[in-house]
């Protein structure tokens, strides 16, 4: 099978799981889909094989580790190194702009210094001594958030849009996610960083996709490559295509060529990542509270649990006061204010 083949096979199936995890999350058929397919699984894979997976992924995604962040740091690294040791050296035998080779180097500082920021800052850790102060924060909605409710795990009221992070073991303040990338939680005081770090990230691997496209292309128009023929396994004589340019190039240039389809599918993934948390942003929610909308007492949502008295009550978004309301609450955090005060 053709190579151009496969990369779009590999390229459709990640973008594919990608779409189907975002929609599986919100709709129930797929979970079922998905709850099925697990217990097929467990009739084929040995007991004792699942019992060191469940293990694994325990440790991975539900305690406090560092796997992934060094993960990221070992990816940037050889993804640069592939940039410095070859396409930045080629590009400038064919005089590209200095200004371009080096944006996704500054890209690259200015992402570090996010993603430090990111792994290292307090989200919004509800404590005894701040609980206060977060109860007069938000308003409570009454159906996601109602009043007067207690978390179990920490012993302290639980604060509109806050919820307990069970990897951290702590309540954290206008709750987003937790993030295996940063090692962290992604919260009040720390979003404004987490949404830096995703848009450097992104922007550096478009800049270098274009970049190493840029210097591809202009190295088939330099070479004449498109201009010849060739004879094909029939014997028949072929104009040059685009499918044999690929296939000449990934020879020529394996890993440049691989490099490319590496960065040219993480832009895809970051860049709709990137427009979900924006869009998040701009309306003045968190994951957890898109995750959760359309579970909060509604007519829809038998299986949440509510006094029999109660009647079902349809979630409203009542924290949203504008686009740029919005965006300054997330990017100047009044309790961050507040607790700088304090100390």
């Amino acid at each position: 099978m053709d190579f151009l083949v496969l990369f779009l096979l590999y390229l459709a199936l990640v973008l594919l799981g990608f779409v189907m995890i975002c929609i599986g999350s919100k709709t129930h058929y797929l979970q079922g889909l998905i709850s099925r397919g697990a217990q097929v699984f467990s009739y084929i894979i040995p007991e004792c094989l699942q019992r060191a997976m469940l293990s694994v992924l325990h440790y991975l995604f539900h305690t406090r580790n560092y796997t992934f962040v060094v993960l990221h740091l070992i990816l940037q690294g050889m993804v640069y190194t592939e940039y410095t040791w070859e396409i930045f050296g080629l590009c400038q035998q064919l005089e590209f702009s200095l200004y371009y080779l080096f944006l996704p180097y500054l890209l690259l500082i200015v992402n570090l210094l996010f993603f430090t920021l990111s792994c290292v800052t307090n989200p919004g850790t509800i404590t005894k001594a701040n609980e206060l102060l977060f109860l007069q924060v938000y308003e409570f909605d009454e159906v996601m958030f109602p009043k007067n409710v207690r978390c179990p795990a920490c012993d302290l009221r639980k604060p509109a849009r806050s919820k307990h992070c069970g990897v951290c073991n702590r309540c954290v303040h206008r709750f987003d996610h937790h993030c295996v990338w940063v090692n962290n939680c992604i919260g009040a005081w720390n979003t404004r960083y987490f949404l830096s770090y995703l848009f450097t990230l992104t922007a550096s691997a478009a800049t270098m996709a274009v970049v190493s496209t840029v210097f591809l292309v202009r190295l088939v128009v330099m070479s004449d490559v498109y201009l010849q023929t060739y004879v094909d396994d029939l014997g028949h004589l072929q104009v040059v295509d685009t499918v044999f340019l690929v296939q000449y190039l990934f020879l020529t240039f394996p890993r440049i060529v691989f490099l490319v389809g590496f960065v040219v599918v993480l832009s895809f993934l970051l860049g709709g990542y990137l427009c979900f948390c924006l869009y998040l942003a701009a309306t003045n929610q968190t994951t957890n509270e898109w995750y959760k909308g359309d579970r909060a007492w509604c007519q829809h949502c038998p299986h949440v649990a509510r006094p029999p008295a109660a009647e079902p009550q349809a979630y409203r978004n009542i924290h949203s006061h504008g686009l740029w309301s919005n965006l300054r609450e997330i990017f100047l955090p009044a309790t961050a204010c507040y607790e700088r005060k304090e100390k």
